[in-house]
């Protein structure tokens, strides 16, 4: 399949996710399996959780925009699914559903000699990130920090 019909079928998926308020966050076709690969990871536009009936209730009207669009003429794997959880913190909604879990902190240096610090999430507000480490609550100035993970704690 030749770029051009690649980004032909991508485009016409798009339109298919967005009428069903989903959004494609990753479209790739793996041209050297046999029969073809063609994996698609959505995600709801209003950021609510993926479901595997969301994922069929999206694979039925994908595959007849794929036939109809007459853009392949081989056989295909279809293959829907979920961005699944990341590592990285970054909505309030991860902020509170993980409060307590082990977080890695990386942080900018220009105020400051040490890259990382560990310790449990204990909340977030909007000037600042507070984690308890060894059981004293520090908190991080915002603009200091770059990145907030979860982790497994270091001793």
């Amino acid at each position: 399949m030749n770029k051009e019909n690649q980004r032909k079928l991508e485009t016409l998926l798009k339109r298919v996710a967005s009428v069903r308020d989903f959004e494609i966050c990753s479209f790739k076709i793996k041209t050297n399996q046999n029969p073809i690969a063609i994996e698609i990871i959505i995600k709801k536009t209003n950021e609510d959780d993926i479901s595997l009936d969301d994922c069929a209730l999206f694979n039925s009207p994908a595959s007849e925009e794929i036939e109809n669009s007459n853009l392949l003429n081989c056989s295909y794997v279809l293959e829907i699914s979920s961005q699944g959880v990341s590592d990285e913190l970054t909505s309030e909604r991860d902020f509170k559903t993980f409060k307590g879990f082990p977080v890695n902190v990386e942080l900018n240096q220009k105020n400051s000699k040490i890259k990382f610090l560990n310790g449990l999430l204990y909340e977030k507000s909007k000037d600042y990130l507070a984690i308890n480490i060894k059981g004293k609550i520090k908190k991080i100035p915002l603009d200091e920090v770059l990145k907030i993970s979860l982790c497994t704690l270091k001793d």
